[in-house]
């Protein structure tokens, strides 16, 4: 069941991040590989901050769509310079 969770919060993290950045998405599989990684990158970065975000549902959506904006940040630059079609 808690893969269920993640991959819900990845989903919702995922669309989140295209709304926040004006993006058109990467799809859905897309979007919820972009929130199970931002999850996982936002994750790390509170964790190393010593950032108390509490542990809860919404805590989780709140953590994994910063990591997946900063995500989509980093892809976008990554997509800038080197000036080709980066998908997942």
């Amino acid at each position: 069941m808690a893969f269920v969770w993640f991959i819900v919060v990845g989903l919702v993290a995922g669309l989140l991040a295209g709304v926040i950045m004006k993006g058109s998405g990467y799809g859905m599989l897309g979007d919820i590989v972009v929130g199970v990684l931002g999850g996982l990158l936002g994750g790390g970065i509170v964790q190393a901050l010593g950032i108390p975000f509490g542990e809860g549902l919404l805590g989780a959506v709140l953590v994994a769509t910063f990591g997946a904006v900063l995500l989509v940040m980093i892809l976008r630059l990554i997509k800038r310079f080197w000036g080709t079609s980066l998908t997942l």
